[in-house]
Formats: C-alpha cells, structure tokens, sequence
C-alpha cells in the first residue's frame, strides 16, 4: 500500500476508543506508521469547570485506551502542557510528517486548534481536523434559510431525517515507532488533587461498551416510560462514555434504529424517544457552536441583565444537599456521592437554584462540571440555562416546578429519596410530597425548609415579569 505520510501523531482528545473511530481509521491507512498521543492540561489543584470525579474518570479511560493501543501494536504517549508546545516538541522529535485529531465542540478547543494549526503551517506539517464528536456537525443541520436552528423541535425533525454514516471497520494493526519516551500514566495527583471519594462507574472502553450493551437488553425498550423515575434504573447512563468518546455515535444509531425495527410497533416510541435525546445533545453543540457567547451570557437577549442575588449560606445548603426539600437534597447528594445526578432530577434542582434561590445560573453550571462524570460544557449550559428560563427553547419563566409536586410524581413511594438522604428512611413517603407545617422539620435530625416554595415562586414571576416589562 502505497501512503501519504511517513509517521502521522493522532491526537487524542475526547474520543478514548479505537472501535468505530474514523478518524484514526483514516491516519492508520494513510500513514506508515502512527503515533498516538494524549496531552494532559496543567492546571493545578482547583478548576472552575471539572474536578476529582471527571480527572479520576479519565485516568481509567486513558489506562484502558493504552491497553487497548497495544493490543493493536501501538501504545499511548502521554505529554502534559499547552496543548501547542507539547506537539511543537513531539513533532520536532518524531519527524512527524501530519497530525490527526478530533476538532472540539467547545470554544476553548476551538481555540487550540486555531493554534496548532499555526504551528503545523510554520513546521510544514499536514494537518487533518475532523468533526466526529456528534452524528452531524452543526453546518449540517440548518434551517431551510440556512441559519442555525434556535428551537429543539424543528431541528429535532431534521437531524432526525438525515442519513447517519455508518460504523466503521474495526482497525487491526497500528505501527507505532518505539519512540519518543512517554510520561507516566496520569493519577489525580497530577493535577494536585486529593483521592476521589465518590463511588465512580469504571473508565474505559470496555466498560462502555457492557453500560450500552445493558442499557440495550433492559432499558431502552422502556426509555420513554422509565426514564423520569429516579428511584429506577431507566436511563442509559451512558452519558460519561458519550462525553469521553468511548463509544461511537454511529454504533449507537445504528444498534438502536435496529432494534427499534425489530421491537414490536407498540414498543418503538421507546427507542424513538432515546434518539430525540441525541438529538438534544446535538442541538445544544449547535447552540454553543453559533451563539458561544451562551457561557457568559443567556441565550435570550432579553433576559440578560436579570438581577440574581447574591449568594448566602442557602448556596451551600443547596451544594451539600442539606435544603430541607427532600428530592432537591437527594438529587445533590447522589452527586457528590457518584459524580451523577438522575437527568430529571437535575431539572428540579437547577429550578430550585435559579426560581426559588434566585441565583445565577452560571453558579449551578459551574458545580455542576466540577462534579459531574459526564460534565459536558454545551449539554451542561444548555441544561441550565433551559432551567432558568433564559436558554434556546427554554422552559417560560413562569413555568417554575414545584419540588413537592415533583415528588409525588417522580418518586411517589420516596423510594430515592430514602437511598440518598437516610435521615429520612424511616419517614412516611407522603410527607415528601408537601411542605411541612411551619417550624415543624419532617424529621427531627433533618432541616426545615430553607424557603418557602409558594412565596419564592411569586417572586420569581415578579422579578421576570419586572425585568420583561423594562426591556421594552
């Protein structure tokens, strides 16, 4: 076989498999030997946008990668740095002849990138940036006037009706040149970090692969009518292995539609509504491509400007799940114990912060990724910024759920409740459903209500419907 380049580094960034994985597919056919590289960043000790949980994540997928490299004949090298100066000098000691790598959804990777590209042109280095991060790059998806979509479900209609590549081959065999030399493989005391507490899912491909396999046989054929219940395992929890690039989008549509088609007609809307949630994640990456001003500022002109208040020891209460609203407390603990929260119940808290807190959203979205396994910069702004009501398609402002309500719909029996905060295992399921009387706490070692839901809620449509009526 005849190839274009001598020795090819591939990059990787949030793409940790070798399965379905065009873009090294590509760099292992046209390249006679390949070098795969991943660089770590360099801050230390605290990050606004990740923390212990994520890093802890990625130390196992990077250990799995490598694994999985030299089954293949290859091996990971691990630099650390900007991103620029650590390929400047891997090119300069390999030769290399072209670099590979996943282009971000995210302005900050977007930035690095313009970077390397700079520094390839000055080397004379070929570069081959491609999207791969989602079924289809935001250009893709557009309206009928070609401009970016601002609502879900329109958009949802057109990624949904467009044609999905397919799973690629399986690669059997990357040459890889024993050198350069190899940092150590990561640990969270590489980034100055202390020993992550939380009850983590395992990293790595392998372990992707049996979430989805599961999610498969026992979830997803009942997505739709499961998928709300915190207490029950109805979600794919797959979320992390999509944010790390553990599997392939592709094999994900296509192993689902299959098996919408060979599901009863009656069972099919379950797998159907499990792709629209792809789409989501999709339509918030086109959000942050077009509008990436949405991580300073919300999303709807209209809103910016709302007057948040400045946080007090209720923030903290709301951080260590001690508010004295059961399934808000719940939810923030299940975080900080497993680095994941139930999708529905982050709705609940995140309306709990903006609506009856009144605080910023950037708050929440910022602990958020510190915290979270699955921490994804769009999803995550998108997620938030629907709460406050100030995002793309956003709930109204008035649509303000109701913590006790949410209950008794969501988990009726307490059931999650009770695995989460165990001062409350012994508690009536019904006293979570309704605030209890005033200065009575519903358990003696359990908080009062930091504030009243009904009082908090008027204020809230005060405040939205005083700063609407100054906009215009």
């Amino acid at each position: 076989m005849t190839h274009s380049y001598r020795l090819g580094i591939y990059w990787y960034r949030r793409d940790l498999r070798i399965s379905d994985h065009k873009i090294l597919q590509t760099a292992s056919q046209q390249c006679e030997a390949v070098l795969p590289c991943y660089i770590l960043s360099s801050w230390n000790k605290k990050h606004s946008w990740t923390g212990v949980n994520r890093q802890q994540f990625l130390c196992e997928c990077l250990q799995s990668l490598d694994a999985n490299l030299h089954t293949l004949g290859s091996r990971l090298v691990i630099r650390q740095g900007r991103a620029v100066d650590a390929l400047r000098k891997l090119i300069l000691e390999t030769g290399a002849d072209a670099l590979y790598f996943q282009q971000d959804p995210d302005p900050f990777g977007k930035s690095v990138e313009k970077d390397v590209h700079r520094l390839c042109d000055e080397l004379g280095v070929k570069v081959h940036a491609m999207h791969d991060v989602s079924l289809h790059s935001p250009e893709q998806i557009l309206t009928g006037g070609q401009q970016p979509y601002r609502v879900y479900n329109p958009y949802s209609k057109n990624w949904l009706a467009q044609p999905k590549e397919k799973p690629v081959a399986k690669i059997l065999r990357l040459h890889t040149p024993p050198l350069p030399t190899s940092e150590p493989m990561p640990s969270l005391a590489t980034w100055g970090l202390d020993a992550c507490s939380a009850q983590l899912l395992p990293g790595g491909e392998k372990a992707a692969r049996e979430r989805f396999r599961t999610a498969l046989e026992q979830r997803i054929a009942s997505y739709a009518e499961k998928r709300d219940l915190p207490a029950i395992d109805g979600t794919t929890r797959i979320s992390q292995d999509l944010r790390f690039g553990l599997l392939s989008l592709r094999t994900i549509y296509e192993i689902t539609q299959q098996a919408m088609l060979d599901a009863p007609p009656a069972a099919r809307s379950n797998h159907h509504t499990y792709l629209k949630e792809l789409a989501w994640r999709e339509f918030y990456f086109a959000i942050l491509h077009f509008f990436p001003e949405v991580l300073e500022q919300e999303f709807s002109a209209s809103w910016r400007g709302l007057p948040w208040d400045e946080p007090d020891e209720k923030l903290h209460a709301w951080q260590e799940g001690c508010t004295g609203f059961p399934i808000v407390d719940a939810g923030m603990r299940e975080l900080l114990a497993t680095g994941h929260m139930h999708n529905r119940v982050r709705m609940i808290v995140a309306m709990f912060l903006t609506k009856d807190l009144h605080y910023d959203w950037r708050l929440g979205e910022s602990w958020f990724m510190q915290h979270l396994i699955d921490g994804e910069i769009a999803s995550n702004n998108g997620g938030w910024q629907w709460s406050a009501g100030t995002g793309a398609d956003a709930a109204p402002y008035f649509r303000i759920q109701n913590p006790w309500s949410q209950t008794q719909r969501f988990d009726p029996q307490g059931t999650y409740i009770k695995r989460w905060v165990p001062e409350l295992v012994h508690v009536p399921a019904k006293l979570f459903q309704a605030a209890p009387e005033k200065g009575h706490p519903i358990a003696p070692d359990y908080p009062l209500p930091i504030v009243d839901h009904n009082t908090e809620r008027l204020r809230t449509l005060e405040i939205f419907q005083k700063h609407k009526n100054q906009q215009r």
